[in-house]
């Protein structure tokens, strides 16, 4: 409990109890002034009335305020979980965007890399074509330096 509550409780219960204590009192009619008339009532009666209309009063705007304050959380945690869904559909959202980026982007990576890829195969076949018709060509030379045969004779010099 609230200590206003449990402090507004605590005065009712205090008050009860002196009423009880005094109740002849409160009884004995009294001549009371209302300004225009004069009328004969128990004082202390009508002064403890007005404090349990008032009391009542306080319950009741407490209540009406507890309720209000209930409601507006509600209202509020309504509001809180619509956003939290939006900012996990927006997330969601800009997740699979990124998937789908990342996706083209290797996509585009293994063309390009598989384009590369057979350039290089190319340029090495061609390369060691290159090579192996040089090493052949050594070969020639040298089997025909060694066999004592010309089978190519040397180009004529260039004027």
């Amino acid at each position: 409990m609230r200590p206003r509550v449990i402090f507004v409780t605590l005065v009712l219960v205090l008050l009860g109890i002196f009423a009880a204590a005094n109740w002849s009192l409160i009884m004995a009619p009294q001549s009371l002034s209302l300004v225009f008339t004069r009328v004969e009532a128990p004082l202390g009666l009508i002064l403890l009335i007005t404090v349990a209309l008032l009391s009542i009063w306080y319950v009741i705007l407490s209540i009406g305020t507890e309720v209000a304050a209930l409601l507006e959380v509600k209202k509020y945690a309504r509001e809180i979980l619509a956003l939290r869904k939006q900012a996990e559909d927006a997330e969601a959202s800009r997740l699979a965007e990124l998937k789908k980026l990342i996706q083209e982007e290797l996509e585009s990576l293994r063309t390009h890399l598989g384009e590369r890829i057979t350039q290089s195969e190319s340029t090495i076949i061609d390369e060691l074509e290159k090579a192996g018709n040089t090493l052949a060509a050594y070969i020639g030379e040298l089997e025909d330096q060694i066999t004592g045969q010309d089978r190519h004779p040397p180009p004529p010099p260039q004027r």
